[in-house]
C-alpha cells in the first residue's frame, strides 16, 4: 500500500540529542538518589519527557523530586544541544529525496526542535510541518499517540497510509496506537544491545540502523502487506 505520509520522531533520529539527554538526566537522578547509568536511562526512558521519567522514578522509588530538576536538566540541555549535538548521519540527502510529503512529530517542545534542526539544514526539509506533541491538538505526549494523530489530520491521510520513523518503544507504542506502520532506528549513539529486537516487539515491522537504507523499505513496505 503506498505510503501518503513519512513521520519522523526527531530526538535520535534526527539528531542525536537522545544520549545527551541521557548523560544529563542520569547524572540528575544519581545526585537525587536514584543511581542510573546514562545507558540503562536510554535503554527505560527514550521516547519520554522528562517530567514523565521524574513522575515514574518518583513512583518507583519513593524519592521525592524537586521541580528544580526541571528547570536544571533544561538548562544543561541547551547547553549540550548548542554545543554538543550532531545531525544522525546521512539524514539530510535522504529526507532532501524522499518523494512522500513528511513532517516531525516530537516530543520535544518547538522551541528546542527549531533550535536543535537549524544546526542542519533539516529545519528548512520540514517546515512548518514540525509538530511538538505538547502544544498541538490534546497535547498529550508520546506514548499517546495523539500527535500522530494530529498529524495525519492535518495532512488530511488515513492513519493506515502514514509510515513512522521511531527510535524508542514508547514512540512505536504511540504510533501503532494511532494505526500507522512503524520502521524502528538504531542509528543513534543512545543505541543498545537488544535495542532492534524491543523496537520490533513493540510494534515496529522491520528496524534499520542507517538512514540511507530507509527509501528502499519505505518502497518495500508500499508492496507488501503488514504482517499479522
Amino acid at each position: 500500500m503506498e505510503p501518503q505520509l513519512i513521520i519522523f520522531d526527531c530526538d535520535g533520529v534526527l539528531v542525536d540529542s537522545e544520549f545527551l539527554a541521557a548523560q544529563v538526566e542520569s547524572k540528575l537522578l544519581t545526585d537525587a538518589g536514584y543511581p542510573i547509568e546514562p545507558e540503562d536511562i536510554a535503554e527505560r526512558f527514550a521516547g519520554l519527557t522528562w517530567t514523565d521519567i521524574l513522575l515514574q522514578v518518583e513512583k518507583e522509588a519513593g524519592i521525592p523530586i524537586s521541580a528544580q530538576l526541571i528547570e536544571e536538566s533544561a538548562k544543561q540541555m541547551d547547553y549540550k544541544l548548542r554545543n554538543e549535538l550532531n545531525v544522525i548521519d546521512g539524514v539530510e540527502q535522504v529526507v532532501a529525496a524522499l518523494k512522500y510529503p513528511k513532517c516531525i512529530a516530537s516530543n520535544s517542545i518547538s522551541s528546542s526542535l527549531k533550535m536543535m534542526l537549524e544546526q542542519s539544514t533539516l529545519y528548512d526539509l520540514f517546515a512548518p510541518h514540525i509538530f511538538s506533541a505538547r502544544e498541538v491538538g490534546s497535547q498529550k505526549p508520546k506514548p499517546a499517540p495523539d500527535v500522530y494523530l494530529f498529524a495525519a489530520r492535518h495532512f488530511n491521510v488515513d492513519p493506515a497510509r502514514a509510515i513512522v520513523i521511531e527510535d524508542s518503544t514508547h514512540g512505536v507504542h504511540a504510533a501503532r496506537a494511532a494505526g500507522m506502520r512503524v520502521i524502528g532506528f538504531t542509528g543513534g549513539a543512545h543505541t543498545y544491545p537488544g535495542h532492534a529486537d524491543k523496537l520490533t516487539d513493540a510494534g515496529a515491522e522491520t528496524v534499520i540502523s542507517r538512514h540511507r537504507d530507509l527509501p528502499a523499505v519505505i518502497e518495500a513496505m508500499s508492496v507488501w502487506s503488514e504482517a499479522v
